[in-house]
């Protein structure tokens, strides 16, 4: 199997989430670099990015969207059409896999994250999980990575891992080492046999989010003010 194996990020930012400034050439640049196969681009509430860049690089992009559910966020990997914000769990969920996505439940156990998935929600919906993330490279506490891998095991869960990177040097910090796949079904079979690896990240690359965040707001009130 080790001559198969690719090595995937499930969990990248780009430019079209509001604390991001990452290009799309520059992520697969930096996933290059850090020899990453594959990235699943999951913009905040949009596939905008993802969906371009799985046109230009269908072999190195999956197509997803971190979506803000009303009891906190949810990943669609694999997706056709956008999820919208704002629904329960349950029917976030839904709305993935109706259209034949992967859902994938980021950093649940992370203290510090107000925006992680609320764990009575999660526990109301994990029959109908698909895989967890036990590796964020941006939480900041490492234990809460360990929380997560036992909630995996207890459940018997696949495990996922993603840098989170909202910055392009971040890509590849997180991944998962799995057999190359092509459909859902592909992935959903080799994210079982899977291995993941990771580096947390300095929590300096917080500092790079909230710039993002405050960069764009100001652009976009210069722009209103013209």
């Amino acid at each position: 199997m080790r001559g198969l194996v690719i090595k995937v990020d499930l969990h990248v930012h780009t430019h079209c989430s509001p604390d991001s400034l990452a290009t799309p050439t520059d992520i697969l640049r930096w996933a290059a670099r850090h020899a990453t196969d594959r990235v699943a681009i999951t913009d905040h509430d949009t596939i905008e990015a993802a969906i371009e860049m799985y046109r230009r690089w269908p072999d190195r992009v999956i197509v997803g969207e971190e979506v803000k559910s009303n009891q906190g966020e949810i990943i669609g990997l694999f997706l056709q059409e956008e999820v919208p914000g704002g629904l329960s769990p349950t029917e976030t969920i839904r709305c993935i896999h109706d259209q034949g996505g992967v859902v994938y439940v980021p950093h649940p156990m992370d203290r510090m994250r107000g925006s992680a998935l609320a764990y009575d929600a999660l526990l109301e919906v994990v029959q109908e999980v698909d895989v967890i993330e036990t590796f964020n490279a941006r939480v900041t506490v490492a234990a809460d990575n360990h929380l997560a891998g036992e909630f995996a095991a207890i459940h018997r869960l696949p495990q996922g891992a993603g840098s989170d990177a909202h910055y392009a040097p971040e890509v590849g910090r997180a991944y998962v080492e799995m057999l190359p796949f092509v459909t859902p079904q592909d992935f959903l079979y080799a994210i079982r046999h899977a291995r993941v690896q990771g580096r947390i990240a300095s929590p300096l690359v917080h500092l790079g989010s909230t710039y993002a965040r405050v960069a764009k707001s100001v652009m976009a009130a210069l722009s209103l003010a013209r």
